[in-house]
């Protein structure tokens, strides 16, 4: 158990090894968490809600986003255990036109970060220039490399990133309004060519809810606006099974890495989990 926030958790995430856990809270706040003991380690103040956090594949690196619009870097090597006041490296405003929230930020690669916007964009940042860099204490911008225009007139819900096959090759899937979109990040970014597929949905993700690819690229899952959770072929978008169990909207779902099983969430209170 991770006690110490003071609202609600809307995101938890483990670092690839394991060894941290990541949360982000209601309580203008995120925190790092020793994944083992379930210690606190360090805190990171915000100044409105945080609904978004991931690890970059080192462990060395956090992001977070929300409610403030600023995609934030935190450098946890610079953090002291017991930090309660952690400092940023890196900061990237969203818009300078108008504040759109965060909902997902996911490490594409150890110098490229994406962040899901409700606004209707994914942007994908340049984080580089924090790398390696003694920043005294002081935070520094990122640079925008492009963005992939999903939905305008509808906040993006969830996003998250696969690596499909022997190739590995990058899929992300972003579940928006009432559709499910799927595009190929080897694509040049913001390319149209980059959409692979886009399948209405029996559902919405106006409020609650996700879609997850299998990791054999063939079948995925989606939840959200009803109790039930489906799985749907990619290629086609059909339903192919639906499952009841809930007894509250899906908030969010994922496939285990070897694609055996899948767990949702939801506002009944309870996980659960799924076999294929």
């Amino acid at each position: 158990t991770f006690s110490g926030h003071k609202g609600a958790v809307w995101s938890c995430r483990l670092d690839p090894r394991a060894n941290l856990a990541g949360t982000a809270s209601g309580d203008f706040s995120a925190r790092v968490w020793d994944a083992i003991t379930g210690k606190p380690l360090f805190g990171l103040p915000h100044k409105h809600i945080v609904k978004t956090l991931d690890f970059s594949d080192d462990s060395k690196m956090l992001a977070t986003g929300g409610h403030e619009g600023i995609l934030r870097v935190y450098a946890l090597e610079k953090c002291e255990i017991g930090d309660e006041d952690c400092k940023e490296v890196l900061r990237m405003n969203q818009r300078d036109d108008m504040k759109v929230t965060i909902s997902k930020c996911l490490w594409l690669d150890e110098k490229t970060l994406l962040a899901a916007c409700s606004d209707g964009f994914v942007r994908f940042w340049d984080v580089s220039s924090c790398l390696g860099n003694d920043v005294g204490g002081n935070s520094m911008e990122g640079k925008l490399l492009g963005t992939i225009t999903v939905d305008t007139k509808s906040e993006l819900r969830d996003m998250e990133l696969s690596r499909i096959g022997d190739t590995k090759a990058p899929i992300l899937t972003v579940a928006a309004g009432n559709k499910v979109y799927f595009y190929d990040l080897n694509q040049t970014i913001g390319s149209e060519k980059s959409l692979l597929k886009s399948h209405t949905m029996p559902i919405h993700f106006r409020n609650e809810g996700g879609a997850s690819l299998h990791p054999n690229g063939k079948k995925f899952i989606a939840g959200g606006s009803d109790l039930w959770v489906r799985i749907f072929d990619f290629e086609t978008g059909e339903q192919l099974e639906c499952h009841k169990g809930h007894h509250g909207p899906i908030r969010c779902l994922r496939f285990a890495p070897d694609g055996l099983a899948f767990a949702t969430g939801s506002e009944d209170g309870t996980i659960r989990l799924w076999k294929m």
